[in-house]
C-alpha cells in the first residue's frame, strides 16, 4: 500500500490562507502526486458519495454565514437525495427561462438609472438588482424600501463568510436577520396569507415534505430558501469577472458583438473555468477504503480541490490563458470541469442552480 506524501508544516493554515486557491494544486505539484496529507486548523486533512460523506464536516464559521444550519449541503445518502430533489424541481429549464426574463427586466431597469450617473461601481450594483429579480422570480419580492436592506443581508453571506473580524460577524447577524425575514414568509404561505405562484421557489419549498412526511420547520425552509437565493445573488461575482474578461480580451468582445452562434456559452464556460470561485469543498471519508493503491481511515477530513482540478495541465491545455475556443473541442465529464463541485448534482454535492450561471 502507498503512503500518502505528507506535508512537512506542523499545520498549513496560515499558508492555505495566504494562497488558497493555489495551496492544494502546488502542494500536489510539489509532492508529485494527486493528494497529500496536512494538517488545517492542527486536524488532519488530506469522490464519489459511497466513499465520503458532508454531514458534520462544515466549518461553523461556514456553515453560520454561508449555508445555514440544516440545508441540503450538510445532508447525506437518502435525505440529501430528497432534499436535492426538491431544490432541482425549482430549477427546471421554464423556471430558469423565467428568472432569465426577470433579471433582464431588471438590467434594463438598471441600465437606465446607470447612463445617468457619473461612476457606477459593477460589483455593488450587480448585488442589488439580482436581489431584485432572484427574490422577485423566487416568489418573496423585497418592498422598495427594504431592498438595500435585503441586498446588504444577502450578499454578506457569501461575500464576508470566509473574512475575519467584524466582516465575518457581520455575516453571521444577516444570516440570522434573511433567515427571520424567509422564515415569517414560509409561515404566511404555510397559513395561507400568502400566495406565491405554484412554481416559485418559495412555494414548492414551504410546501416541501421531508421523508417522513412532515414540512420543513420554518427556520430550515428558510435556509433553503436563501439557498437559491444567495447563490443566483453571488452569479454578480461571475458577472463582474465577465466585464473584465472583456476588458483583458478585446478579441472576445469582438466576437461577441458579431453574433457567432454559440459563442456567448464558450465564453461563459472559460469565465468560470478561469476565475477564481470556490478553492476547494469538504467532505469526511465514511469508512476505510483503497484508492489508486492509497488507504483512507474512516473519518478522514478530504479537500476536493476545484481551482486545481479546473487548471490541470493534464485536462486543460495552457490553462492560464483565457480561451472560450477550448470548449469547441472539449470532452464534458462530471469531474473534470468542476466549479461549483463534483458529480451529478440529482445525487452529489454539486450546486443544484449551476445551470443558472452560465445563462
Amino acid at each position: 500500500m502507498a503512503a500518502i506524501p505528507r506535508d512537512a508544516s506542523i499545520d498549513s493554515t496560515l499558508a492555505m490562507l495566504r494562497d488558497t486557491y493555489r495551496f492544494i494544486s502546488k502542494r500536489c505539484q510539489f509532492y508529485g502526486s494527486d493528494l497529500f496529507e496536512t494538517r488545517i486548523m492542527l486536524r488532519k486533512t488530506i469522490y464519489q458519495p459511497t466513499l465520503f460523506m458532508r454531514g458534520g464536516i462544515m466549518p461553523g464559521r461556514i456553515e453560520k454565514t454561508l449555508f445555514g444550519r440544516g440545508g441540503v449541503q450538510g445532508l447525506d445518502d437518502a435525505a440529501h437525495r430528497h432534499r436535492k430533489k426538491m431544490l432541482l424541481s425549482v430549477m427546471t429549464p421554464a423556471q430558469v427561462e423565467q428568472l432569465i426574463e426577470t433579471a433582464s427586466r431588471e438590467w434594463h431597469i438598471a441600465a437606465r438609472k446607470w447612463a445617468s450617473m457619473g461612476e457606477v461601481v459593477l460589483y455593488d450594483a450587480l448585488q442589488e438588482l439580482l436581489t431584485r429579480a432572484a427574490c422577485t422570480w423566487a416568489g418573496v419580492p423585497p418592498r422598495e424600501e427594504e431592498t438595500r436592506l435585503r441586498t446588504r443581508q444577502i450578499t454578506a453571506l457569501f461575500d464576508d463568510a470566509a473574512t475575519l473580524g467584524p466582516r465575518h460577524w457581520w455575516a453571521r447577524l444577516a444570516r440570522k436577520f434573511a433567515e427571520r425575514w424567509m422564515s415569517r414568509i414560509v409561515a404566511q404561505i404555510q397559513t395561507g396569507d400568502l400566495t406565491p405562484p405554484p412554481t416559485s421557489a418559495a412555494h414548492i419549498i414551504a410546501g416541501h415534505q421531508d421523508l417522513t412526511g412532515g414540512f420543513l420547520s420554518h427556520r430550515i425552509a428558510a435556509v433553503e430558501l436563501l439557498n437559491v437565493v444567495r447563490p443566483t445573488v453571488a452569479v454578480a461575482v461571475y458577472i463582474t469577472f465577465v466585464a473584465h474578461a472583456l476588458q483583458s480580451h478585446p478579441e472576445c468582445r469582438q466576437k461577441l458583438r458579431s453574433g457567432e452562434k454559440g459563442y456567448a456559452e464558450l465564453f461563459a464556460q472559460e469565465v468560470r473555468r478561469f476565475y477564481p470561485f470556490f478553492p476547494f469543498v469538504m467532505a469526511r471519508a465514511r469508512h476505510d477504503f483503497d484508492w489508486k493503491g492509497y488507504k483512507f481511515s474512516r473519518g478522514t477530513r478530504v479537500l476536493l480541490d476545484l481551482y486545481g482540478t479546473n487548471h490541470d495541465t493534464r485536462t486543460w491545455r495552457a490553462p492560464e490563458k483565457f480561451d472560450p475556443d477550448r470548449f469547441r473541442k472539449w470532452d464534458p465529464s462530471l469531474y473534470n470541469f468542476i466549479p461549483q463541485g463534483g458529480g451529478d448534482p440529482a445525487v452529489n454535492h454539486r450546486c443544484p442552480g449551476e445551470r443558472n450561471c452560465p445563462n
